[in-house]
């Protein structure tokens, strides 16, 4: 059981090292879904966005 510790500890470490990849390093056009259709504001033009 000594080496339950030391393992969740590397896995903890490398989890928040990929969030901070994620949030801070990595281009978020990796990460951006593609919208079918251009309109974001439904059917009609509303001008709001």
């Amino acid at each position: 059981m000594s080496y339950l510790q030391p393992v969740l500890a590397y896995i903890i470490l490398a989890i928040a090292i990929g969030y901070i990849a994620k949030k801070f390093f990595l281009p978020k056009s990796l990460f951006a879904t593609k919208k079918k259709g251009g309109k974001a504001c439904g059917h009609d033009d509303c001008g709001c966005h």
